[in-house]
């Protein structure tokens, strides 16, 4: 079964979408109202190029949210469930964002600038509009808006080479997360070593639009050697890694989930003066325990591409869980898939099961991630 998606005004495109479309671009999916490739004709081939070699992949819909001013941090710190008054200049940290109840509405990289100038590099929700209203209702001397800023995903073991070609060996000191200000013949660039993969590598954000088809080209031309191609995030490998994806895994709106269900509890920080929204409804789930917990399972049969929607899990006919993801591992060769089952269930469970299109599944859980 295939579809396709209409290219229209009122969604928007990142500065690297003509370029995109010039090297092939076969699909698309949206994220953060904008256009995010999905993959180019041949997803075995990125997906060898991701785990072997490296790719480069058109992140632009992963917008930034700037805070700046003099009550930034004080701002920042009360959206994110980490305290983050302790984060430096120039490194980036990975901050759960709930509501009042407690509930994951966003799971973005936070970037510090400055002192008090901050990026939330967000996930697919309009955290935009939720810093905007707790800044408003706090009465926060901040300023808040999206910046020209789209970044270029750089990913794979080969990924320091092509970027050592384009900015020097400095690239090499950046540990994870941690970027620098710069610039590629007068591109204006934040280098940031990071991206959503476990294969390492490097993000360029882009903070000059109209740039977008030029730094294209020069990542293209740095690649050559390194038999680079385009690609997009990689629905196989992140299931592999046990990475989140907050959208597919959870997503407020259709099946909402806490920190502490998707394992992100190391990233909550309950103790301590830190106030943050949703801190009293996450120390009521601490102290009874999670619902669910986020897993890894094994999915008999033939391959399976993916899912459309979560699925109910299904226990002597009870649901008790659902599926968020699914994927064949080239690696493991065989089904693996993500999603959410309620913590009472043993952690061998082996009497599970799903209900695909083509009839019932049986399921083993499986330990995240699957590929260490």
């Amino acid at each position: 079964m295939s579809f396709s998606i209409g290219i229209g005004p009122n969604t928007r495109k990142s500065p690297y979408f003509d370029a995109t479309v010039a090297d092939g671009v076969q699909s698309f999916s949206v994220y953060n109202h904008m256009y995010l490739p999905a993959h180019f004709g041949d997803p075995d081939a990125e997906y060898d190029r991701l785990v072997n070699g490296v790719t480069m992949w058109d992140v632009g819909a992963q917008r930034q949210v700037e805070i700046r001013g003099a009550d930034a941090e004080k701002l920042v710190d009360y959206l994110c469930a980490r305290d983050v008054k302790s984060s430096r200049v120039g490194y980036g940290r990975y901050v759960p964002v709930c509501n009042h109840d407690g509930i994951l509405i966003n799971d973005p990289v936070l970037l510090r600038l400055a002192a008090d100038r901050f990026w939330l590099s967000i996930a697919d929700s309009d955290i935009e509009l939720w810093a905007r209203a707790i800044a408003a209702e706090r009465d926060y001397d901040v300023e808040i808006h999206e910046p020209d800023v789209s970044p270029l995903a750089v990913q794979g073991p080969r990924a320091p080479a092509v970027v050592e070609q384009l900015f020097g060996d400095w690239i090499h000191e950046l540990t994870y997360f941690a970027f620098r200000e710069t610039e590629l013949d007068g591109i204006p660039l934040v280098v940031a070593r990071s991206g959503w993969s476990k294969q390492g590598g490097f993000e360029l954000y882009l903070r000059d639009s109209k740039r977008g088809g030029e730094l294209w080209e020069r990542v293209k031309t740095a690649g050559a050697a390194q038999d680079i191609g385009p690609g997009a995030p990689n629905d196989p490998e992140r299931i592999e890694s046990g990475l989140l994806s907050y959208g597919a895994d959870c997503r407020l709106q259709v099946d909402p989930a806490d920190p502490f269900e998707l394992g992100l509890e190391a990233f909550v920080d309950l103790d301590g003066e830190h106030d943050f929204i949703g801190k009293r409804a996450l120390r009521e789930i601490a102290a009874r325990g999670p619902a669910r917990r986020r897993v890894g399972f094994y999915l008999e049969g033939d391959t399976v591409s993916g899912v459309t929607h979560p699925l109910p899990v299904l226990q002597a006919g009870q649901r008790v869980g659902s599926l968020t993801e699914v994927a064949h591992s080239p690696r493991l060769g065989r089904n693996i898939a993500t999603g959410l089952l309620a913590s009472e269930i043993a952690a061998a469970a082996r009497d599970l099961e799903v209900i695909l299109p083509g009839g019932p599944r049986r399921l083993e859980v499986a330990a995240l991630p699957f590929i260490r």
